[in-house]
């Protein structure tokens, strides 16, 4: 499902005038099977929102081969890598949701970009944000909800089209522990349908509590993979 080999991510400096570049990521190779689960875990700045943003296609590398769903990504065009994109659900740090759009229509957005009929949509939406606690905020819009409840949204929209790669940052911060429960019991009964999980996250409560395979990162290098 997700296969790297010796990958780099430098970054050129805007404010020099040289081309010196910094190594955010450095020479990392691993593997994560067709339905696998993975915590990624690390310091702040180790390089886990990096490596995520190469996963989900919104980064290139600067060297070494990315494969995602058996597809060589950097031989994918404009075209193709949109609709790469389509099979992965994210759930952002910021959440990123669209300030004009209420709460229904964030959550209903991927499924409108693929053309799922109206009806279709409301079954889906409504049932996964009854599932988050969400039921009596449809037409809330983002403004109107607090972080957790934003968060819940966010996840609510990665998730609605069973993506079949889930990339997920801090999906539990602004969680209190039954939400952060409730949240893992959807992930993990989404990874028991078949979709791949990578999760990066500070709560090494949350990792306990749930035991899968980490990839553990350390100054932009990956220090253990299992």
């Amino acid at each position: 499902m997700v296969r790297f080999e010796d990958v780099w991510l430098r970054y050129r400096h805007p404010a020099r005038q040289d081309d010196a570049e910094t190594a955010v990521l450095r020479g990392l190779t691993f593997e994560i099977p067709d339905g696998g689960f993975r915590w990624l875990t690390g310091p702040s700045g180790a390089g886990k929102t990096s490596l995520l943003k190469l996963i989900y296609l919104a980064e290139h590398p600067s060297r070494g081969r990315i494969d995602i769903m058996g597809t060589h990504v950097a031989r994918l065009s404009r075209r193709d890598a949109a609709l790469l994109r389509r099979r992965i659900g994210v759930v952002y740090q910021d959440f990123r949701l669209l300030g004009h759009l209420s709460a229904y229509d964030n959550v209903a957005l991927p499924m409108r970009l693929a053309r799922r009929s109206e009806a279709h949509i409301r079954a889906d939406v409504a049932e996964i944000l009854r599932w988050v606690g969400l039921s009596g905020r449809l037409e809330a819009r983002p403004d109107e909800l607090s972080g957790g409840e934003q968060q819940r949204v966010a996840i609510a929209r990665a998730v609605i089209g069973r993506p079949k790669l889930l990339v997920a940052d801090e999906p539990t911060g602004n969680l209190d522990d039954e939400q952060a429960q409730r949240l893992m019991m959807l992930i993990t009964a989404l990874n028991q349908l078949g979709t791949t999980v990578i999760i990066a996250t500070h709560n090494t409560g949350l990792v306990e509590r749930y035991p899968a395979p980490r990839l553990e990162m350390a100054d932009g290098q990956l220090i253990a993979h299992g």
